[in-house]
């Protein structure tokens, strides 16, 4: 039996943060129905190439372990259609802009009516609260606004974005910690509770260091690019085939990078014996090290740094992770089969728990794949889904 099986999960999300969210719900053992539009309404079923036979890798990649029912949730019976699965749902989870869940009749209040043990959660762009409440939002816009672009690339580079939605992945994982707290916490209560989740605020959360360093100090972060803004030497360096990184956390680490290198008096100078040292003379010992880096390759210093317990790592593809030892080890990289792409390939999940293990049991579905197998569960005979569907209620 999975962590979350028994839990069943409305999944009224599109695009990545939503659906992202309540895949790993789904690994998890969850039962996900995943709601769209007759036909299909979630946008990143269109976004590519690539395709495979028709199906988008984009979409792929957020919509394993769901079922699929679709609905016209603007007609009456599609509202009562989603009122039903609520009252035998455990969780619901939306990302439509604030008030439209009011307008069309499935706000909190309205469902909570219905099933006071529901877990509803919330995910916008900005929160249902606040004067920006109303806005649209999309990573690209929250990575500019939340401060992560002024931090990411160099001065000379300009502001830069990461190369994931890195937004809508933390929120997805934030909106899981609410869930699951949430669920949690009814096992106590008997009651449920609303989760009010945005992009912006999840943003501004992961700035971390970089966010406690200007309120402590008042002074704005600079672009460092693969600098790190409290550790030297923490960065990129080139060797003579290639790049890596070399991570140095603390003041031994350093003296044994100083050994690797055969240079062992830098870590008895004065101005690099610790790290505070080293971060107010950055510049002198960065070309220091790069002209040694330079001579040799990174299989070189792969070798020598990982044989003294120097945090290293070479800057690989996404090609050469699917090669990885290592992640093959940790079923990093799934296959699975699908009724219209065929056999496809999927990144698998970090999780690994020792007795409830994570499964691939669906699919990514294709719209209203399991559209009939949810209504014969609530009641509905084939004669009333056939009207359903001619009046595109189903």
């Amino acid at each position: 039996m999975s962590t979350l099986s028994g839990i069943r999960v409305l999944d009224l999300t599109r695009v990545l943060a939503g659906p992202f969210c309540s895949m790993i719900l789904g690994d998890l053992g969850a039962e996900v129905i995943k709601v769209e539009a007759p036909g299909g309404s979630d946008e990143t079923r269109k976004w590519g190439p690539p395709f495979q036979e028709g199906v988008s890798a984009y979409y792929l990649c957020a919509n394993r372990n769901k079922k699929s029912l679709t609905v016209n949730l603007k007609t009456e019976e599609g509202k009562q259609i989603i009122h039903k699965l609520a009252a035998r749902s455990d969780v619901i989870l939306h990302n439509f802009k604030t008030g439209t869940m009011e307008r069309l009749g499935l706000d909190y209040r309205v469902l909570t009516e219905i099933n006071p043990r529901i877990i509803y959660c919330s995910i916008t762009g900005f929160g249902e609260t606040g004067p920006y409440r109303h806005l649209p939002g999309y990573d690209f816009i929250i990575q500019a606004m939340s401060g992560m672009m002024s931090i990411t690339g160099t001065e000379k580079s300009g502001p830069q974005k990461m190369g994931v939605a890195i937004t809508d992945v933390l929120t997805g994982l934030y909106a899981c910690i609410g869930i699951e707290s949430a669920l949690l916490e009814r096992e106590r209560s008997g009651c449920g509770q609303k989760i009010d989740l945005s992009l912006y605020d999840s943003s501004v959360s992961a700035l971390i260091n970089i966010g406690s360093n200007y309120l402590m100090s008042g002074q704005l972060p600079e672009r460092l690019g693969n600098h790190h803004a409290n550790i030297v030497p923490y960065q990129m360096f080139e060797s003579n085939d290639g790049a890596m990184i070399i991570a140095v956390g603390n003041d031994r680490q350093f003296a044994s990078l100083c050994k690797v290198i055969d240079q062992p008096h830098l870590a008895e100078l004065e101005r690099f014996r610790t790290n505070p040292d080293r971060v107010a003379h950055r510049e002198e010992l960065t070309r220091i090290l790069e002209q040694i880096f330079i001579k040799e390759s990174t299989g070189f210093w792969l070798e020598k740094c990982r044989q003294n317990n120097i945090p290293f790592g070479p800057i690989q593809t996404v090609a050469e992770l699917e090669k990885d030892p290592q992640l093959a080890d940790r079923n990093m990289f799934l296959t699975a089969e699908h009724p219209k792409a065929g056999q496809i390939k999927m990144i698998g999940s970090p999780l690994k728990l020792s007795r409830t293990g994570v499964e691939m049991k669906q699919h990514p579905p294709e719209p209203g794949e399991h559209t009939d197998e949810i209504l014969r569960e609530l009641g509905f005979d084939r004669k009333t889904m056939e009207k359903l569907r001619k009046n595109n209620t189903i």
